[in-house]
């Protein structure tokens, strides 16, 4: 039997089952990969928002990553909620001794506006976490709050880029899904650019699909794909699902994780 590619997730769970480590394992089974997981942290969440967030003990985290990455290995990791400047500081260590590509999502708010990141963390997301990134994917919420650059049209896109870079990942998808028109994501490391286009889908069920792109580039790496080429394959898997998303609860339901599994199943 060809073993699969392994991929492993820090980040936080959602009850709700649409976002964090439930959506990360979703993904990596729906593209081929062995998911593991480390929990960063618990949130009573739901389709309506974040009602309560309990984070983990840094021994709790760091015994997870441990277990995981010494016995079984990992041939990519993909970073989600971080909620403390404690904890992005242990997972940065823990990723810089780990020879494997790494993607950083550097979660600040939910779908729903609901913080996710302490204020005196950001700058232990700039100076720790990101350095260690192969490939960060901030959205222009995110790049506001760690750079204070503010993108308005896609012109604004490659400051953004550079702005984020400065802190050190090598490649960064700046990702434009809260512009106006297409779907405009600008992937670059400084030197070469990779702009990736899609039609804005008419539907609001897209709770997840930041943790959902970054779990399929992580997805891509593991399987031993070239940055641009893991990206723009997570780009179109991304966008199938939220073409899926489907209703769930009284407010914003989730990408379908599965459809492309479906999809190869139907005669």
């Amino acid at each position: 039997m060809t073993a699969l590619p392994l991929v492993l997730t820090v980040a936080g769970s959602d009850s709700g089952g649409g976002a964090g480590i439930q959506a990360d394992l979703k993904t990596m089974l729906a593209l081929g990969t062995h998911g593991m997981s480390v929990l960063t942290a618990v949130t009573a969440q739901n389709s309506r928002g974040v009602q309560g967030a309990w984070e983990l003990p840094v021994d709790a985290v760091r015994a997870q990553y441990r277990s995981v990455v010494d016995d079984i290995g990992v041939q990519a990791v993909k970073t989600g909620m971080l909620s403390s400047a404690e904890l992005v500081e242990t997972v940065a260590e823990l990723l810089a001794g780990t020879d494997a590509p790494v993607v950083i999502d550097p979660v600040g708010v939910s779908k729903h506006g609901d913080a996710l990141l302490v204020a005196s963390a950001l700058d232990a997301v700039r100076t720790r976490l990101l350095p260690v990134a192969t490939v960060a994917t901030p959205n222009l919420d995110e790049v506001a709050q760690l750079t204070g650059v503010s993108v308005e049209s896609e012109t604004d896109l490659r400051r953004a880029a550079a702005a984020v870079l400065g802190f050190g990942p090598r490649w960064v998808l700046i990702k434009g899904g809260h512009l106006a028109g297409d779907a405009v994501d600008l992937l670059t490391d400084g030197s070469e650019e990779h702009w990736l286009r899609a039609p804005r889908l008419d539907n609001r069920h897209t709770h997840g699909t930041g943790c959902t792109l970054a779990s399929a580039v992580a997805c891509g790496l593991a399987k031993g794909q070239s940055v641009p080429d893991a990206v723009s394959a997570a780009k179109e898997y991304v966008t199938g699902a939220i073409a899926a998303g489907f209703p769930l609860g009284c407010g914003i339901g989730p990408v379908d994780h599965g459809w492309a599994l479906r999809r190869r199943d139907t005669p």
